[in-house]
């Protein structure tokens, strides 16, 4: 498969970019999900047919099946402790690294693998980096009982975090509701500007029926920014704070 648009080669760029800076021989490898994931997982393995010995764990079902067409070998985390790198992608992130991600309705696997990870890499074309979170609607994954019960009370969080009348609706595939990897369903939030990434990732999830969140604050280690005319930056957000300090050992605002 070759890239067809300016945008897909340079989500080629971030990926193979990614190999040559981050992956090496023995390496247990978070495979993440969405478009430029899944040119990084390409390319990956074509590493592998020329003898780069690594294993992956898949962030979904679509690139546990992409893995397995192009030869990458995968493992579960029941069967490894620790992964040594997770190279997932973005469907927005800004300057400090913070994202949003769920567009391809599988942030809380992602979640759960950056989590098991010593690091995480995010590999995103140029067109994904932001000033201000928030023109992509954020993901909202929530269980499917009384998820009616659970968008109010979204909406009533969102209304006391300042965003007034939030536009909340069920992600659906035709008639019948987009459900995720782990049977849950999605609420996408039109907020089209996050102020404060972090108090509302730090509160989503503690409201009942809420299983996760697309805001991923203080999870990326470095970004790999492709570009279409072939070339890449590396930044490092390292230093930036988290609404989860326990989890990722990094201090809040």
């Amino acid at each position: 498969m070759q890239p067809s648009t300016s945008q897909d080669v340079a989500k080629v760029v971030s990926g193979s970019a990614a190999i040559g800076a981050y992956v090496s021989d023995g390496m247990r490898l978070g495979l993440g999900s969405g478009t430029t994931s899944h040119w990084f997982v390409r390319k990956l393995g074509e590493a592998v047919a020329d003898g780069l010995n690594v294993v992956g764990v898949p962030t979904s079902t679509s690139t546990r099946e992409l893995a397995l067409e192009v030869g990458v070998p995968l493992t579960t985390l029941a069967d490894v402790e620790r992964l040594d790198l997770t190279i997932d992608g973005a469907d927005e992130i800004d300057h400090d690294g913070a994202m949003i991600k769920g567009g391809g309705a599988c942030l809380l696997w992602e979640r759960i693998v950056a989590d098991a990870s010593d690091r995480m890499v995010a590999v995103v074309d140029e067109s994904k980096v932001v000033d201000t979170l928030g023109a992509f609607p954020l993901p909202i994954e929530i269980v499917p009982f009384s998820w009616e019960a659970t968008r109010r009370s979204v909406a009533a969080l969102l209304e006391r975090l300042g965003y007034r009348n939030p536009d909340l609706p069920l992600r659906r595939s035709g008639d019948e509701p987009v459900v995720t990897d782990s049977g849950n369903y999605l609420i996408d939030a039109h907020l089209e500007r996050i102020l404060d990434p972090l108090a509302l990732d730090g509160r989503l999830n503690w409201i009942p029926g809420v299983v996760e969140n697309g805001l991923f604050t203080g999870i990326a280690d470095e970004m790999v920014i492709g570009r279409a005319d072939g070339t890449h930056e590396i930044r490092d957000v390292s230093s930036a704070p988290s609404a989860r300090p326990s989890t990722t050992g990094r201090e809040t605002k």
